[in-house]
């Protein structure tokens, strides 16, 4: 790995109103749809919720030079490969600092301070979060399914599972069903990015998927491979569906307004997913998102599944989904 710049220096503390402006707006920048949920915390968990996003936005942007998920081109991606291997290695050492108590001047290392001194993150499950950065990094590609999932909890289950425990949650059986949120999550946004990933040299398809549909790695944007690759995605969907499921059974280890915020961002998730599905070959003509409307029903439907959780039963996790490690 090429030598990394140094920690940035330790600086005097962000003002609590400040980081907390600070985190809003950044979630209202870069997830829409996770912003829409989030309001439905109360407002202790939503304040740690999204200082939490905040941090795992800053650690993106950080490692792929862009701003609030806005990736670079693929010729600036190649400029910056070099250097982004010294900006994952300054990441991870300002992560330790900040989980040390010692975090540096940037705001989002002094909101992920607060979060894991707050909510008692274990370190080892806060920087499993950059291990996915680095498979970016590296330029890793997936054989098979399970090595996807591994992937896809680096980046997104490791989070749900951190946000899990930012609402009040230790059962263990409660934070695998978190984490299968953040696997689905994970899964519809790889299907809905497809082509934009592959035009920025990133390829999250199983090799082996690709074999068998006869779409070469280097050809996966190709227009010519539309229809192939709309097979696939349809493939990521249903893969997502089992962890869609599960993550809702696991709302009744949740507190009310969480549950509630749960499961409004599964149905807004879910429904992202669904729409790749239903356009086929045109699902990457434009990006897929949900309206206003759509945001409004999954909010009432949410508010719905939380009440129920309350008394349903809680029927154990299918043997066959992905367990997060220990």
């Amino acid at each position: 790995m090429a030598d990394a710049a140094p920690p940035s220096p330790a600086g005097a503390s962000t003002p609590a109103a400040e980081l907390g402006s600070m985190a809003a707006e950044t979630i209202a920048a870069g997830s829409k749809s996770f912003a829409a949920a989030a309001r439905l915390f109360d407002p202790a968990t939503r304040r740690s919720a999204m200082l939490l996003y905040a941090w795992c936005r800053h650690c993106d942007d950080t490692v792929d030079g862009q701003e609030l998920g806005h990736r670079p081109t693929i010729a600036a991606a190649a400029a910056n490969a070099a250097s982004a291997e010294a900006r994952l290695a300054t990441l991870r050492r300002d992560t330790e600092a900040a989980l040390a108590g010692n975090p540096p001047s940037h705001p989002a290392f002094q909101a992920l301070a607060e979060v894991a001194a707050r909510h008692h993150l274990p370190p080892a499950l806060v920087l499993s979060h950059l291990d996915g950065y680095a498979m970016d990094v590296a330029g890793r590609t997936y054989r098979t399914e399970a090595d996807l999932l591994e992937y896809c909890y680096a980046v997104a289950g490791a989070v749900g599972v951190m946000m899990a425990r930012v609402m009040g949650v230790s059962d263990e059986s409660v934070l695998d069903r978190a984490c299968d949120l953040g696997l689905a999550f994970q899964l519809t946004n790889i299907a809905r990015d497809i082509v934009e990933d592959a035009e920025n040299g990133r390829v999250y398809l199983p090799a082996e998927w690709l074999a068998e549909a006869g779409v070469p790695a280097d050809a996966v944007a190709a227009p010519e491979n539309r229809a192939a690759i709309a097979s696939l995605a349809q493939g990521l969907i249903v893969l997502a569906e089992p962890y869609y499921a599960s993550a809702l059974v696991g709302l009744k280890g949740l507190p009310l307004r969480s549950a509630w915020a749960v499961a409004t961002a599964n149905g807004v998730y879910r429904e992202i997913g669904l729409r790749v599905v239903a356009k086929g070959p045109a699902a990457w003509d434009a990006r897929i998102s949900t309206s206003k409307a759509a945001k409004l029903r999954h909010v009432a439907r949410g508010y719905a599944a939380a009440l129920a959780s309350r008394i349903a039963p809680e029927p154990p996790r299918a043997a066959k989904l992905w367990t997060r490690p220990r």
